[in-house]
């Protein structure tokens, strides 16, 4: 394992990222804004799984096949941002429906249930090669060959980069919840926010869609 110093440089980077938005973090707060805080940490829950199939995959070495294969990586981005778009699309439709319709303040009923946004929460994340990327360019660089052990140093370093990500989308759903509570009497303030996580949803498949493979 790497030293001290570099342990600190890995923690304070993974944190970075973690804070960083991207498709989870929209995920969980259209997820919170719709359904309530606990659809909201149980989709956390499925992000980091999601990330975990990263980790595992990348010790395993499957995501660098993946990564040097231009028909796997462009099949993996594309079935990636084309969910992300639907679930954005979905998420926008939704709000501007319930909005209309009056549905309790402008919320989803009935939410779509734990089950269910653990499942796509998994898929959010795991559907990503982005996160696949990152893992494949950023662990190795402190992984320790003269410790041994290369694949279980992956796993440890990349489940303490999932932690802190799940954790950042935990915090996100019960900061969302509090301004669902907060809202409930403005609906239209929640269905705004609802639509704005949608768009970035759409915007952030886009935005994979267009993505390059990783050079060697």
């Amino acid at each position: 394992m790497p030293d001290l110093t570099q342990l600190a440089l890995y923690f304070a980077a993974a944190f970075v990222l973690a804070v960083t938005p991207g498709p989870g973090i929209f995920y969980v707060a259209a997820r919170t804004l719709a359904g309530g805080r606990a659809e909201g940490v149980t989709s956390s829950l499925g992000t980091g799984l999601g990330g975990m199939v990263h980790v595992v995959a990348g010790s395993l070495g499957v995501s660098a096949i993946v990564l040097a294969s231009a028909e796997l990586f462009t099949a993996l981005k594309l079935i990636g941002a084309a969910y992300l778009v639907w679930l954005g699309l979905r998420t926008v439709r939704s709000a501007r429906r319930d909005g209309s319709a009056g549905l309790n303040g402008g919320f989803t009923l009935p939410p779509i249930g734990l089950r269910r946004a653990f499942r796509e929460g998994v898929l959010v994340e795991a559907l990503n090669p982005k996160t696949a990327a990152f893992f494949l360019a950023f662990v190795p660089q402190f992984v320790d060959p003269t410790d041994g052990h290369v694949a279980v140093q992956f796993m440890v370093l990349g489940f303490v980069s999932v932690a802190f990500n799940t954790l950042a989308d935990i915090i996100v759903a019960f900061a969302a919840g509090r301004i669902r509570e907060g809202a409930a009497a403005r609906p239209a303030v929640v269905r705004r926010l609802r639509e704005a996580s949608g768009a970035a949803m759409i915007a952030l498949g886009i935005g994979l869609a267009l993505a390059r493979r990783p050079a060697n």
